[in-house]
């Protein structure tokens, strides 16, 4: 299946599925894109959907809990798209929403005694598709057309 696309409920139950937020916020020149990185590799605040949650409240959990940011604002709706399958039989659904927040915060996790992420850029969209990974490129494009900036 084509990164990008969204899923039937079958297809979907193969797989773990991870949600997440694609924050932005404006900045003097246009749209920012809140990267965080862990280890190599760069994406947007996600994690697994828990049994029995829905997937934009575990989205914005993953926000809170990876960023402190609390302020999302769900402009364009609640449209998402999924990555293709990816790791251990994951898939990836990514919503966008807007915050005020300019400071990001990577508090220290309970599980791991340590932030689950490095470091964090608020970076426009040329920045965000050219350190996201191959899988999440597509997502990236998405994103600047639901917030104008394609």
């Amino acid at each position: 299946m084509p990164a990008g696309t969204q899923q039937s409920g079958s297809e979907r139950g193969r797989y773990r599925l991870s949600a997440g937020v694609i924050v932005v916020r404006r900045g003097p020149a246009g749209w920012l894109y809140l990267m965080l990185r862990a280890y190599r590799n760069w994406d947007f605040p996600k994690g697994i959907v828990e049994p029995g949650e829905d997937p934009l409240a575990a989205a914005r959990r993953e926000v809170r809990e990876e960023t402190l940011i609390e302020d999302l604002e769900f402009a364009w709706g609640e449209e998402y798209r999924e990555t293709a399958p990816y790791g251990n039989r994951k898939i990836a659904r990514y919503y966008v929403a807007a915050t005020r927040t300019e400071k990001v915060t990577l508090p220290v996790s309970p599980e791991l005694g340590r932030p689950e992420h490095d470091e964090w850029r608020w970076v426009d969209r040329a920045a965000a598709r050219s350190l996201a990974s191959p899988r999440v490129q597509p997502i990236v494009g998405w994103a600047a057309e639901m917030v104008g900036a394609a």
